[in-house]
């Protein structure tokens, strides 16, 4: 019997090794009348991989609002539409929300093909707390951005999952020592799943350092793992920490009056001395964090 009410099936597809492909994602790869993929290419030759030949219609970040009618018509008409991305699960720092948003909308059946991803994939093998955490996708590509980004995540207490392109891992590393506190635990995993898999483990300052001095650190998919904060340095009133740093900053240099405020506050030092050197040169304390506000 034909069907009468299309379906949209978001469907997850490997981040590297063919055979994480579950049974259910052939089956649903197999059987839908049009699949919308991030890059038809890439999915081209997973579905040549698998002796499929299934319709395909690019829908990525640039032009998702254009190919959303399209994609609702063929649900109208009762097709059964796949949507994948070139690796793991859709919509995670992929494409794909505008479409299921509208599908969900119109009325038609959504539904979950679940299976890799890279963030849990990357959760499972870190050795870092799982029973919390928060996925922040891509930091900001601009240094100052990206330092203002992580000023925001400074105290949060929940492990912090993040994508990261390989030519940018060693100034993001940089950056997470000098904002989150260079002692903070941290993993790097390159390629997972893939044949030169690679987990790196230390602290920040030490990824950072590695990321300089080793050729293959900056090479292909990274996800990257850090601790959460202290919950001591997550309770800080960050108001009380600002006057603390004022009337310190009376007294003494920046670079003691951020030792002592983050042993008072239990804040990474170079959080306090940024305050502190904004403090000192009279500007507002309340602003983002300047590119070279690291503490000596």
């Amino acid at each position: 019997m034909a069907r009468v009410t299309g379906r949209l099936q978001v469907v997850a597809t490997p981040i590297g090794n063919l055979a994480d492909l579950s049974e259910r994602a052939r089956e649903a790869l197999a059987e839908a009348d049009l699949i919308a993929a991030e890059d038809t290419r890439h999915t081209g030759a997973l579905l040549k991989a698998m002796g499929l030949a299934t319709p395909l219609l690019s829908l990525h970040e640039h032009n998702e609002s254009r190919r959303v009618p399209a994609v609702l018509a063929r649900l109208a008409q009762g097709a059964c539409v796949a949507l994948v991305s070139d690796a793991g699960t859709p919509l995670l720092s992929d494409p794909g929300y505008e479409l299921v948003r509208a599908a969900v909308a119109a009325g038609y059946e959504v539904s979950a093909i679940p299976g890799p991803s890279a963030i849990t994939a990357a959760l499972a093998v870190a050795g870092l707390p799982t029973h919390r955490f928060c996925f922040e996708g891509f930091l900001p590509s601009r240094p100052r951005e990206r330092r203002t980004a992580l000023e925001a995540l400074a105290h949060e207490t929940r492990t912090l999952v993040f994508f990261e392109a390989p030519h940018r891992i060693a100034a993001a590393l940089t950056d997470l020592a000098a904002v989150l506190g260079p002692e903070r635990a941290a993993v790097v995993a390159r390629e997972l799943t893939k044949s030169h898999e690679t987990i790196y483990r230390g602290t920040l300052r030490e990824l950072a350092v590695q990321a300089t001095t080793e050729a293959n650190f900056a090479r292909g998919e990274i996800t990257l793992v850090v601790h959460g904060a202290p919950a001591a340095a997550a309770g800080v009133d960050e108001r009380e920490l600002r006057r603390t740093i004022e009337v310190l900053a009376k007294e003494l240099p920046p670079g003691r009056v951020a030792a002592v405020a983050a042993q008072l506050t239990g804040v990474p030092r170079a959080a306090a001395y940024a305050l502190a050197r904004r403090s000192a040169a009279g500007t507002d304390a309340a602003a983002p964090f300047p590119d070279e506000a690291e503490a000596p």
